[in-house]
């Protein structure tokens, strides 16, 4: 009995302490600071290297993509992208393409390789920006935001090439779609936005 007790005593302390955790976590100046921002309030850079403020797509629909050009999801993915783009680019949707090798290694080349596997073999006609980070403390700032608003089902990290994030036209970040979700399944909600004033 007086195991049982002690066992039940611990389990009582640990989830105390989580709880208190979460909670200084969340009510801590930085937390509330970090939730104060707007995925507008970034700046990231495109295959160039040049700057890009993401306030210039406000009030667009976004698709923002983790990519890779030898991911076995790479072909669908891309193929699909294009399809959505092409169709929705005029009434405001814009795909933001993010290339990472944070997975098995399979975004390897520099950004002229990437380019004639995104633009020349799959036609990408969206937005292709500069080789990034998505997990690790070298995560870029713009995708710590992402997870911080919508976490995984299984930890907020990202688990593998073409996780894809939906945010609105007025910048919340509404959706989170797991790499194996086709872009076209995507489509009816990224309607709902477009639709949305």
């Amino acid at each position: 009995m007086r195991q049982l007790l002690t066992w039940w005593n611990l389990c009582a302390l640990v989830f105390l302490s989580l709880a208190f955790f979460l909670y200084s976590h969340s009510h801590s100046p930085m937390a509330q600071q970090e939730s104060s921002q707007s995925i507008y309030d970034f700046t990231v850079k495109d295959i160039d290297g040049n700057d890009v403020t993401l306030n210039q797509y406000a009030g667009k629909v976004l698709l923002i993509v983790n990519v890779a050009s030898q991911c076995g999801l790479t072909q669908t993915n891309y193929k699909e992208l294009n399809v959505l783009y092409n169709k929705y680019k005029d009434q405001g949707l814009e795909i933001l393409a993010f290339p990472c090798n944070q997975f098995a290694g399979q975004e390897p080349g520099n950004k002229e390789e990437i380019r004639q596997v995104v633009c020349t073999k799959f036609k990408a006609e969206f937005p292709i920006f500069d080789k990034i980070e998505v997990n690790g403390k070298n995560a870029a700032p713009l995708y710590k935001y992402l997870k911080e608003q919508k976490g995984g089902i299984f930890g907020d990290g990202i688990k593998w090439n073409f996780t894809k994030f939906l945010v609105s036209k007025d910048g919340k970040v509404t959706e989170r779609y797991a790499p194996t979700t086709s872009p076209l399944k995507i489509e009816k909600d990224i309607q709902k936005l477009l639709q949305s004033s």
